[in-house]
């Protein structure tokens, strides 16, 4: 396509709203003529983990609500299926693009393929090689249908270079000017992480609207930023209570400050674990977007299972503990900002008591990443067959 047609997006959690808000506005400024539809799932139909990023990000209101829900993996990812297709077959675009590693991506990838419509998978390469994780199996299957793979790093083009995948532009190295795609797809590229973009775009915004600091009352660099959302977590009460018994043992000296995710505080509720019982640990409703920011870029350390903060800990120069036994962002560990010790309690305390090393760069770019993908899909000096399947 030229720098016309349409292009639709799907998203439908937290992680996927925040790296959208970059490409928004490059879609604006660089793609103008393009008709961007946005498409939310539903996936995350509470307030402070779905509208408020809209809100807060300066997102335009989706096109289309899809209102699918909490449900079971195969069940939610099979009604998302059935409603994206339709708004596919309405809206007949031209290309999709789908995020991360949700139900949302896949379902999203999937109704594309199967109607012919490339799919660009942002942030795709990822791999943390543990099959169990629902998030391992959406990622690698998202791949395998996606026409545009854009990668974050070069770990993860060599992950797919690995799968077999051979088109890889500039060897794998980061791609820094808009290249010309021609001949067969899939094309894989490493374009840098959206993740930075997004930060870069929105820490500004957070240090001038946040008030959370001073809300709940903290001094910088004095306590440690707690969660924990994953299912290997929450799902596993052993895993949970030994990692609520490691996070109450370090409050004893430092502060935690724990925003619950809906899902942990229905299985505390679950396994019936009292929030008495955890005396060091501030357990404070969901934050916001930028409210979370702040949250990291003060703490002392951050203490958590989602990988996306993990990066953002890295951004914001705070040594980060990873409660998993491996990580899609191996970069982060490499590096020396990033300890994964599992939920073992021993580990926890002693990542805690060391601390990180953090002397290394992870490579994830300048902050380019969403201009250098509205360049690839929308640019407006391609050959007539560049970008087509």
């Amino acid at each position: 396509m030229a720098d016309r047609g349409k292009i639709i997006s799907i998203v439908g959690a937290r992680p996927q709203f925040i790296k959208l808000a970059p490409l928004v506005r490059a879609f604006r400024e660089k793609a103008p003529k393009v008709e961007h539809v946005i498409v939310h799932t539903g996936q995350h139909y509470d307030y402070n983990m779905s509208k408020v990023f809209f809100e807060e990000l300066g997102l335009p209101e989706p096109d289309f609500h899809l209102g699918v829900g909490s449900a079971e993996h195969g069940l939610q990812t099979a009604l998302m299926l059935r409603k994206i297709e339709e708004v596919f077959l309405l809206n007949k675009p031209d290309r999709v693009i789908v995020y991360g590693d949700t139900n949302s991506t896949l379902a999203g990838a999937l109704a594309a393929a199967k109607l012919h419509i490339p799919v660009d998978h942002v942030e795709a390469g990822l791999r943390s090689y543990d099959r169990t994780m629902p998030e391992e199996i959406n990622r690698a299957l998202t791949d395998h249908c996606s026409s545009i793979l854009f990668c974050p790093t070069e770990n993860a083009v060599n992950n797919l270079s690995k799968e077999g995948f051979s088109n890889i532009v500039n060897g794998g190295k980061l791609v820094e000017d808009t290249p010309r795609l021609t001949g067969k797809e899939p094309f894989v590229l490493n374009v840098g992480d959206i993740m930075y973009d997004s930060f870069l775009l929105c820490l500004g915004i957070a240090e001038k609207k946040s008030r959370i600091i001073e809300e709940l009352s903290l001094k910088g660099e004095e306590y440690c930023l707690a969660t924990v959302h994953r299912a290997e977590n929450t799902d596993d009460e052993t895993r949970l209570r030994n990692i609520l018994e490691a996070l109450n043992a370090i409050g004893k000296d430092t502060q935690v400050v724990f925003p619950m995710h809906p899902r942990t505080r229905k299985c505390l509720e679950k396994y019936d674990i009292r929030q008495r019982d955890l005396q060091g640990i501030r357990m404070i409703d969901p934050v916001s977007y930028f409210d979370m920011l702040i949250l990291e870029k003060n703490a002392k350390v951050i203490l958590t299972d989602s990988g996306g903060m993990q990066k953002e800990a890295y951004f914001a120069g705070v040594p980060c503990i990873t409660l998993r036994e491996e990580t899609e962002w191996i970069e982060t560990v490499e590096a020396g900002w990033n300890f994964l010790v599992g939920a073992d309690k021993s580990r926890i305390n002693a990542a805690f008591q060391s601390g990180p090393s953090c002397q290394g760069e992870a490579g994830y770019g300048i902050g380019l990443t969403s201009t250098r993908i509205i360049e690839i899909i929308a640019h407006p000096n391609r050959d007539s067959n560049s970008l087509q399947s």
